[in-house]
């Protein structure tokens, strides 16, 4: 077949009709999106990024096609707003980059086309591709949110994730999947903007005020019950730190938070805690209760001697919290160092 020349594009019967087919396409997923907006729209861009391919590759058409193309339809659709050059350029993108990859394909038409960009522009990896869509489709992140999870190496940290847990011991095989998959080796708490270490109680605080960045961590299914979570019981009171409900497993899932390294009776005061919850708390229908136990670090070693024996579901997992200064205080805090110099100098002063 010969090919066209780019300078000659507009003139071409091959071009005419490529530009018709396009406006069809547009005009067809305009009006499907009045039904399902975000799928038809995204797969409209991805039928058009193969499209360019196509015919790039059957015609030798270059660079100029996709300038002219986006020209043609911005003036044939003034209203729509994704038809730039840079626009196109990606649907081209992300049809050359996920073409053999069918999760890829599957994933992209379930998101809305701001969070497949982030992932197509800041992730190279294509499993970590498929993590970040399959998370963002399962857990509704937003733009801004995805791009955190990113930054915070969210799949590097699933890919090393080392979880110690006795949930295939303590429940039904069914549930011990779905709770494994619930819980996480390491939780990002980094939003608390917390710089030293902090009591329990404070650190509980904070969570609790930013309870819907901690939702968003623990991932999709987690509702929040209460903190401090009182339960009454042979005329004394008991108080758990983190009460939620987990919708998927249809289970209550205490929560209790420690600033300093994991301790082997921590597991049994957990195992304690959720025998008052199932006997006390949990409904007749809803499936046995979860303890997580949140430490500032652990000995693996430890922590698996001290699950063994332990009958309910227990899993232990560490938090990692900010190392950096929140913006507002960098610069107006000094170091250690100036601080101890200008404490010396004043008592040398008296």
């Amino acid at each position: 077949m010969k090919k066209t020349k780019p300078n000659n594009l507009v003139t071409t019967n091959d071009y005419v009709e490529f530009l018709n087919g396009i406006k069809s396409r547009i005009r067809s997923a305009q009006i499907s999106a009045s039904r399902i907006l975000n799928k038809g729209l995204v797969g409209l861009y991805w039928l058009i990024g193969k499209d360019i391919v196509d015919k790039q590759e059957k015609l030798g058409w270059g660079k100029a096609v996709v300038e002219r193309l986006s020209r043609d339809l911005k003036k044939d659709f003034p209203n729509s707003t994704g038809y730039s050059p840079q626009n196109l350029w990606l649907m081209r993108q992300i049809y050359l980059e996920y073409q053999d990859e069918q999760i890829l394909q599957r994933l992209v038409g379930e998101l809305p086309w701001g969070q497949n960009l982030i992932v197509l522009q800041k992730v190279k990896d294509q499993g970590a591709r498929a993590y970040y869509l399959e998370a963002t489709k399962k857990m509704g992140w937003s733009r801004a949110v995805l791009l955190n999870q990113i930054k915070a190496k969210a799949y590097e940290r699933h890919q090393l994730s080392s979880k110690q847990h006795n949930f295939q011991k303590a429940l039904p095989v069914h549930l011990a999947e779905q709770a494994d998959k619930a819980m996480k080796d390491v939780y990002m708490l980094d939003f608390l903007g917390v710089t030293k270490p902090i009591l329990e109680r404070e650190m509980e605080s904070r969570m609790v005020l930013a309870i819907k960045d901690v939702l968003l961590e623990l991932g999709y299914g987690f509702a929040f019950l209460g903190n401090q979570y009182r339960i009454k019981a042979n005329k004394k009171e008991y108080f758990i730190d983190l009460l939620f409900y987990h919708r998927r497993l249809k289970c209550l899932v205490a929560i209790e938070l420690k600033a300093v390294a994991f301790q082997p009776e921590f597991e049994g005061k957990m195992n304690f805690y959720l025998n008052l919850l199932d006997t006390y708390v949990k409904e007749k229908d809803e499936n046995p209760s979860i303890g997580i136990i949140l430490c500032a670090d652990r000995d693996k070693f430890e922590v698996e001697f001290a699950l063994r024996g332990i009958h309910k579901p227990v899993g232990v997992a560490e938090y990692r919290l900010t190392t950096k200064l929140p913006k507002a205080l960098v610069g107006k805090i000094p170091d250690a160092k100036k601080l101890k110099q200008k404490i010396m100098r004043e008592l040398k002063g008296k």
